[in-house]
């Protein structure tokens, strides 16, 4: 354990300290600050319920129940149970850009989900495919840059918020095929 703990620490060092430059560290508390993405992510669904039509309604429903599922999970659930203290608090020489509070690490709640999202809007709209999971590596690169996550943070946190889309993404296929058989049973069958 100790083996894999000095890798992330490394891994971490590197991405926080070695590759910072000034263009990072005006865009990345940026990213990472989730009230920036408020205003973009209202104005996503209110399109999404006003012209998506039947789809969008739903994906708008999906996304609130895959946020809800990652977050709780991730903060609620697995953070307190590990407890891993975040790197701006014990490593030596952290370039930390943002305020932390004294919440725990793993898996970054960010990362669960931003993934969770981008899974949904892959398979949902596979067209901007890229441009989501774009986001989403954007904004768990963020994390360990602005020093409060380290990389297996972000990573078990992309873990979760993917199998989390998935899971609900399958409940979604199953209340569909319910839907259906109980629809064909009231349907009178013609001789």
């Amino acid at each position: 354990m100790n083996f894999l703990y000095s890798i992330d620490a490394a891994i971490f060092l590197f991405l926080n300290k070695t590759v910072a430059n000034p263009v990072f560290d005006f865009l990345m508390p940026v990213v990472t600050e989730s009230d920036n993405w408020t205003i973009p992510l209202a104005l996503i669904i209110l399109a999404l319920l006003l012209f998506g039509g039947k789809k969008g309604r739903i994906a708008v429903l999906l996304v609130a129940l895959i946020v809800t599922l990652s977050d709780q999970l991730s903060s609620h659930v697995i953070k307190p149970w590990i407890g891993r203290v975040r790197p701006c608090f014990v490593v030596e020489g952290v370039r930390q850009l943002i305020r932390q509070s004294h919440s725990f690490s793993f898996p970054s709640s960010h990362a669960s989900n931003m993934a969770a999202v981008a899974t949904l809007f892959s398979i949902k709209y596979p067209k901007i495919k890229w441009v989501v999971i774009g986001i989403a590596i954007l904004v768990g690169y963020s994390r360990i840059y602005v020093g409060v996550h380290y990389p297996f943070d972000v990573l078990a946190g992309f873990i979760l918020g993917i199998c989390c889309a998935l899971v609900i993404i399958q409940c979604e296929k199953w209340v569909i095929t319910i839907y259906k058989n109980a629809k064909q049973k009231q349907t009178p069958q013609e001789s």
